[in-house]
């Protein structure tokens, strides 16, 4: 115990804590230069688990590693006389041992060593698509809703989703947009995980979210040779033009008309058919009939043409409609986005 007539301690005396994390997240062995400088120079490193991932790597750098789990007593007496150590901490951390430091520090009775909270690698944009992949195995090894799920019993919850991202985007907030996207996320992992088995109802070989995403990437890459290449692109008009390009050299249809859905809804079918004849520059008339069916075709097909998507403009129509239904009703809001959850017929993977 030290009183106000006696000096502080100084580091050279009290030594050095590191407390030294890393992410599972970045490949083992991947650490920052100040970590690797920090393992070199240590006294002492101490591991509580001897199978943590680094381990391998530090053997092979030479750095030598103490399995210990320390209380907070023994590792700021072990930095007596200015030595420093480097703790490296489980994926969970020691809450214990950090706890046990505070508590001393906090005490007033123990001189001590210099704390220092080290970062050896960083997660990278993207990194939480990782835990997404384990998450989404271990559900489909584990979870009997899960594990039992094939591509056609989930595709009618690709539809509902797509629907819900599209309602939080037009009446939703931040965060119900957020979990929206969270929601067509998980739609894609999970038919990519069930692909993975290499056991679908067409039998095909298996791929994995990787495979996807790689096939993504190269398509992108693809159809952008003004950001990847040496194509040139001044407007959005030239972009799309390259687009269209490239995907008809990719696809090499026999229609013009191959590739779109026919199952998407009325409005949007019509006018991607439209847009479909006018960039192709086929002269192709719209056909003539009775009844309200080919008078929505013509609209949708007008609507193409001067750049308004018809299914979103009804859409907007159709919302303010609903307000003024519930104002002469006296209602006031907007009513409950989750309406439509509680009329679905069975559960999807994110509202069970």
């Amino acid at each position: 115990m030290t009183d106000e007539n006696t000096p502080e301690p100084t580091a050279a005396e009290t030594g050095r804590i590191v407390l030294l994390t890393t992410s599972h997240r970045v490949a083992p062995g991947v650490l920052s230069w100040p970590a690797w400088q920090a393992l070199r120079t240590a006294d002492r490193v101490l591991c509580a688990d001897p199978q943590h991932p680094q381990l391998p790597y530090l053997r092979e750098a030479g750095v030598e590693v103490t399995h210990e789990t320390p209380d907070a007593h023994a590792l700021v007496e072990a930095c007596a006389g200015g030595r420093t150590v480097v703790v490296l901490p489980g994926g969970e951390g020691d809450q214990r041992l950090t706890d046990g430091l505070a508590r001393l520090a906090g005490s007033g009775r123990v001189a001590m060593p210099e704390l220092e909270l080290l970062p050896g690698s960083y997660d990278l944009p993207g990194a939480r698509l990782l835990d997404l992949v384990q998450v989404m195995d271990r559900l489909r090894r584990e979870c009997p809703w899960t594990s039992r799920k094939t591509h056609r019993g989930l595709a009618k919850y690709a539809i509902e989703e797509a629907y819900e991202l599209v309602e939080a985007i037009e009446d939703g907030s931040r965060d119900e947009l957020r979990e929206e996207l969270g929601d067509v996320l998980l739609q894609v992992v999970f038919h990519a995980r069930i692909a993975e088995e290499g056991e679908g109802e067409d039998g095909a070989e298996p791929f994995s979210i990787d495979d996807v995403a790689g096939t993504l990437v190269d398509k992108l890459v693809h159809r952008h040779p003004h950001v990847f290449g040496d194509a040139t692109a001044e407007t959005p008009e030239d972009v799309h033009a390259h687009w269209l390009r490239t995907k008809a050299v990719e696809k090499r249809r026999a229609s013009v008309t191959d590739g779109i859905p026919l199952g998407q809804p009325g409005l949007a079918l019509a006018a991607k058919l439209a847009g479909r004849v006018r960039a192709d520059g086929l002269d192709v008339a719209l056909p003539r009939g009775e009844g309200i069916g080919y008078e929505l075709l013509a609209l949708a097909a007008r609507a193409e043409a001067e750049g308004v998507d018809p299914e979103t403009a009804l859409r907007a129509a159709a919302r303010a409609y609903r307000d003024a239904i519930r104002a002469a009703e006296g209602v006031t809001g907007q009513g409950d986005r989750s309406d439509g959850d509680a009329a679905r017929s069975s559960s999807s993977p994110t509202d069970r």
